[in-house]
């Protein structure tokens, strides 16, 4: 069972978001503790929000005092609602929670049944619940569970990762819903500093993204639309409008995570790691496949395009650990496209074995057209069905700062 922990100041989006699943069908109310009951059972947000208040307005400190968690047993667990219920009611006893008011969902919309759980993270007397350690206390206890509960235990990978994206299948219909489970998350959690390198990651998912620009009534708009690709990366369908999905994907928010990414990536250094991998790669690969195979080694994915004439013109690299990506010319002119054109183009292959980056070579020609190649092994993690729709819902209570009471 993997875990995961969001902290916010919103707790309306915390609970909307649930409250959404639930009236579409997708989701109901499976457990609550301390909670007022409502005499026609409807957990409105109304009411959940006055049980919630009291602690809420008690906090004198806590910047972020709501509390979203999702559990998310293994697919193969098949789990009745009284096994999900004492799993919610451990879970939050171990956790530290379980004199706290807390409301517990079961989502169904995909076929791993999973839960959420809404809190918050002060007592009545406003002091705040400890937090030290928690995502360490977290996955102790889902051990814990496993064991008690009988469930599949979580390989060491999915208790690092949790579930990855799912790649866009034209085939299975739905497609904005797909599309909508791929840029969400990507467009919350990833770092990148370009529209240009966001699409090169979209790409790897079966999603291309394009700028839209025009004139309405005289005023100037500046839009994104979305659409999915097939196997050889052509568009299908009709595109998407951001609107449609969400404001986290339309154009000001990403023009806001570029510029967060920016500072984080140069405050975390995040640059160093793939530079390091990238170099000795490079040097230890005769051929483009071989250099591709290497990266991937160590969770780096490369994107090269090409002209017509087999001309490297562009080179992009997806850290997926860091959750970073990036053109090779972030990290230096020792990383540009030409210098791996050299060794890697079609005469670079015959003639260099063993060069470095560092060599200068003549520019590109800036005439030629787009085209990105089409990877295989990219996403060598297996999926395990995660809807991310709930990511973007717990990473909006992050953005949402709450004002500082005055004493």
């Amino acid at each position: 069972m993997v875990a995961k922990i969001a902290s916010g100041s919103s707790l309306y989006s915390a609970l909307a978001y649930n409250l959404q699943k639930v009236k579409k069908g997708h989701a109901k109310v499976l457990l609550t503790s301390k909670m007022i009951e409502p005499v026609n059972g409807n957990f409105g947000i109304g009411i959940c929000t006055n049980s919630f208040e009291p602690y809420l307005r008690a906090n004198k400190r806590t910047e972020n005092p709501v509390i979203h968690i999702s559990l998310n047993p293994d697919p193969k667990d098949k789990l009745s609602n009284e096994q999900f219920s004492e799993i919610a009611q451990g879970y939050m006893q171990k956790l530290g929670y379980g004199n706290q008011p807390f409301i517990v969902y079961k989502h169904e919309d995909i076929n791993r049944h999973h839960l959420h759980i809404v809190s918050v993270k002060v007592d009545e007397t406003g002091k705040m619940i400890r937090d030290n350690f928690q995502h360490r206390l977290s996955m102790r206890i889902c051990r814990e569970l496993e064991k008690e509960h009988g469930l599949i235990p979580a390989n060491e990978k999915q208790k690092r990762e949790g579930y990855t994206i799912k790649k866009v299948d034209f085939k299975k219909g739905n497609i904005k819903q797909q599309i909508a489970n791929v840029v969400r998350p990507v467009s919350c959690s990833w770092h990148f500093q370009s529209f240009n390198e966001y699409k090169a990651l979209l790409s790897i998912y079966n999603v291309h993204a394009s700028e839209v620009k025009g004139e309405y009534k005289g005023k100037p708009y500046f839009g994104i639309v979305y659409s999915a690709l097939d196997e050889k990366e052509g568009v299908c369908g009709s595109p998407i409008k951001s609107s449609r999905i969400g404001n986290s994907v339309g154009n000001l928010a990403l023009q806001k995570r570029i510029t967060k990414s920016k500072k984080t990536i140069l405050n975390r250094n995040l640059k160093e790691r793939p530079k390091a991998i990238i170099t000795k790669a490079f040097q230890n690969s005769k051929n483009q496949k071989a250099f591709e195979k290497q990266l991937l080694k160590d969770g780096i994915s490369v994107l090269f395009r090409e002209n017509g004439s087999e001309r490297i013109y562009g080179i992009t690299f997806i850290d997926h650990r860091q959750k970073f990506v990036f053109n090779g010319s972030r990290l230096g002119k020792d990383f540009s496209a030409n210098v791996f054109h050299e060794k890697f183009g079609p005469q670079g292959q015959t003639s260099f074995d063993t060069n470095s980056p560092g060599q200068k070579q003549p520019p590109a020609d800036p005439h030629i057209s787009s085209f990105v190649e089409n990877l295989t092994g990219l996403l060598g993690i297996e999926n395990r069905g995660e809807n991310y729709e709930e990511e973007a819902f717990i990473r909006r209570m992050k953005r949402k700062k709450r004002r500082k009471r005055k004493l």
